[in-house]
């Protein structure tokens, strides 16, 4: 996909304003959007999901690693890489989190850093930061509207009960999310914005999901894709899972 847009596609697009449906407001683009995914009643009836896929591997060229992402309500997650004979894993419990990395040969279980634990706490449910939003005790907004690739989308600010904040761009044609922004990455001593992009949705046991995101920090040339094969809706799963990490003991 051409991230960049060439000289006749940025004049294209300064000189014509979207089109978009008129009078929509924030709660009708979102009421659209959970109609979009497959409905409010079938997303409320989810407690946990898998993914499995590829995604890039940072900091090694080309390379694409093995992934099993697993998300359970209201706000726990499991993520394991596997890299040659060895698997990474990121662990959030909904309120405290950690890491191991054997292949940066760190073999104990650490804390999550203070930013890590921000970015959890704040990621959101496993919907997504629009279905249930007056439920889970989010406040969205209109901000207008912008183009996303090429393609008119409306712009929602979504504000969580501690006052951490995400925009949301919901495509202007299909209603579906297409980018949200995440946390900030300083590197080189500056900070740089960071957007998620959403592709190829399908529909799995009634709702919708995308299957490629698209990780672009602003002022970066690589990008990191994740990649998803298979979707499991509600698998049995243990609470272990969820908690903090135990190591095989020492031989």
């Amino acid at each position: 996909m051409n991230q960049y847009r060439t000289v006749l596609c940025a004049v294209a697009v300064l000189a014509a304003a979207p089109t978009f449906a008129a009078g929509l407001g924030a709660a009708q683009v979102v009421e659209r959007n959970v109609a979009a995914r497959g409905g409010l009643e079938a997303w409320r009836a989810v407690t946990s999901i898998k993914l499995t896929g590829q995604m890039d591997a940072g900091g090694t060229e080309n390379a694409r690693l093995p992934f099993e992402l697993t998300l359970a309500r209201p706000n726990k997650s499991r993520l394991e890489l596997k890299f040659q004979d060895k698997t990474a894993v990121q662990v959030y419990d909904g309120t405290q989190g950690w890491k191991v990395r054997p292949f940066l040969n760190r073999d104990e279980v650490e804390n999550f850093t203070p930013a890590e634990a921000k970015v959890a706490a704040s990621a959101g449910e496993l919907d997504g930061f629009l279905i249930d939003y007056a439920r889970k005790g989010y406040k969205v907004e209109s901000r207008g509207s912008e183009f996303v690739e090429g393609k008119p989308a409306y712009k929602l600010l979504v504000t969580g009960k501690g006052g951490d904040q995400h925009t949301v761009w919901v495509d202007e044609s299909s209603f579906l999310e297409v980018r949200i922004d995440a946390e900030p990455r300083k590197l080189d001593g500056k900070m740089h914005k960071v957007w998620v992009y959403y592709r190829d949705y399908k529909t799995v046991s009634g709702l919708g999901i995308p299957r490629t995101l698209e990780t672009v920090v602003d002022r970066v040339e690589k990008h990191h894709t994740m990649t998803v094969e298979t979707v499991v809706v509600n698998p049995p799963l243990s609470a272990a899972l969820f908690a903090k990490p135990q190591l095989p003991a020492a031989h």
